[in-house]
């Protein structure tokens, strides 16, 4: 079988920055729609017609894998707004409840980059948005997809998440 849409794969992979440092390992095989929202249209393109057993090394682009960096996306709300435990690293959907800045996105994720006594930054950028990438990957299997997972676009599964980022299951657009 080869890969064409819509097609389920299985794949593992190891994915780096530019500089060669580690960012994720997938050892375990996971499977991933193609043809659908769960792989990168780049990932997508070197997969297409390609058989068990494929393997590429891939160069990405920020614009090609998580976006640039927007610093308009870095927002400072109070601290009073937050739960005690606050913590760098801890994400929102969406802006907190109360929030002072009117253009914040409601549809984002926010990360806690910073706490202060009198404010918390938070940035919703995707943890990996403005960073080139290197995926490393092996075409482990290649099924039929499911009508369900036809009509979802995914096979629905969370397996990549730097940082937690719900928008990392897989390599998403």
């Amino acid at each position: 079988m080869h890969v064409t849409a819509p097609c389920v794969v299985t794949l593992t992979w190891r994915l780096d920055d530019a500089q060669g440092n580690l960012i994720d390992e997938l050892t375990e095989p996971v499977e991933f729609f193609f043809g659908g929202d769960d792989l990168l249209e780049k990932v997508e393109e070197a997969l297409d017609g390609q058989e068990v057993g494929f393997e590429s090394t891939l160069h990405l682009e920020p614009e090609h894998a998580f976006g640039e960096y927007d610093a308009n996306l870095v927002f400072f709300e109070d601290r009073a707004l937050f739960p005690e435990n606050v913590e760098p690293g801890i994400q929102f959907e969406g802006p907190p409840e109360g929030a002072k800045t009117p253009d914040m996105p409601p549809d984002a994720i926010y990360t806690v980059t910073e706490v202060y006594p009198d404010h918390v930054v938070l940035d919703g950028n995707h943890p990996l948005a403005g960073i080139a990438l290197r995926l490393s990957l092996v075409l482990r299997d290649i099924r039929e997809a499911t009508d369900e997972e036809i009509d979802a676009r995914s096979v629905g599964q969370t397996t990549f998440s730097i940082g937690g980022h719900p928008a990392e299951r897989g390599l998403l657009h």
